[in-house]
């Protein structure tokens, strides 16, 4: 059976799935790139959080339009994508023999941390996904662990896909109104240069700490939620795994869209 790798994809803006850019355009080719089409796909999603680890379990997850203020266009989209109830038992099963407290949510659906990228991805929405929460309340370590639980069925053909953003202030993406093509500011760069060393030298631990220990880590990432996915992704990559980025972009200046695969 083939073996999927394990990805981080930065979102963005839901406007990713109306917008041009050099993110879309990637994630659009997204598919190509996978040894073969998933069985199954898993996204731990950073719009997904959840005081215990919760698992999408319903067989027709409805789309949610969990944003204000954007073109009406993006409030009719839909993303049928079936659930995987035998899927979301078994991703239980085995956080339970892990000790790793979680429950089975059969109302949630796909927020747009999902269903954005998939729909560019994957636009006949003819796989089956299953969404994991994070915990903004857990640390790095814990997210780490549940990749690591959930590593095993990527044997399986089971894509897993961290989907959060690479960088993700968007107080700065406000107060400075930034154009889409703006260079990236150097505060931005010099975080995203000292992670990307960690991530290709393998160094877990730094990664981890990157928010507390690279430069620039919280004025990057003022709240924890869009880079707990990517800690996901590295768990499931496994202690040895390669890293190797699939691609890298910026939009508006601060806002990096840098993809990673895990295998």
């Amino acid at each position: 059976m083939t073996k999927q790798p394990a990805l981080f994809l930065s979102h963005g803006s839901p406007m990713i799935v109306l917008d041009n850019s050099p993110a879309r355009t990637f994630l659009e080719g997204l598919a190509g790139t996978l040894p073969t089409k998933p069985a199954a796909i898993i996204v731990i999603s950073a719009h997904y959080d959840a005081p215990i680890t919760s698992v999408t379990s319903g067989a027709h997850p409805p789309t949610i339009h969990d944003f204000g203020g954007f073109p009406a266009a993006l409030y009719e989209m839909d993303y049928p994508a079936p659930g995987s109830p035998e899927l979301a038992g078994r991703i239980k099963a085995i956080l339970d023999s892990a000790d790793i407290p979680n429950r089975l949510d059969n109302v949630r659906g796909y927020d747009h941390g999902t269903w954005t990228p998939l729909l560019l991805a994957w636009p006949g929405a003819d796989i089956p996904v299953v969404q994991i929460s994070i915990n903004v309340r857990a640390t790095p370590q814990v997210h780490y662990n549940l990749g690591t639980e959930l590593r095993a069925l990527r044997d399986e053909n089971i894509l897993i896909i961290g989907s959060g953003s690479m960088t993700h202030n968007l107080s700065a993406f406000f107060r400075g109104n930034y154009g889409a093509k703006a260079p990236i500011e150097p505060w931005v760069s010099d975080f995203l240069n000292w992670l990307d060393a960690a991530l290709v030298s393998g160094n877990h631990a730094a990664v981890l700490k990157a928010v507390s220990d690279a430069p620039h880590g919280t004025d990057n990432h003022p709240t924890m939620d869009h880079i707990l996915p990517l800690f996901v992704a590295l768990g499931a990559g496994g202690p040895d795994g390669k890293a190797h980025k699939m691609h890298e972009s910026v939009d508006h200046a601060v806002l990096a869209m840098d993809m990673w695969r895990f295998d």
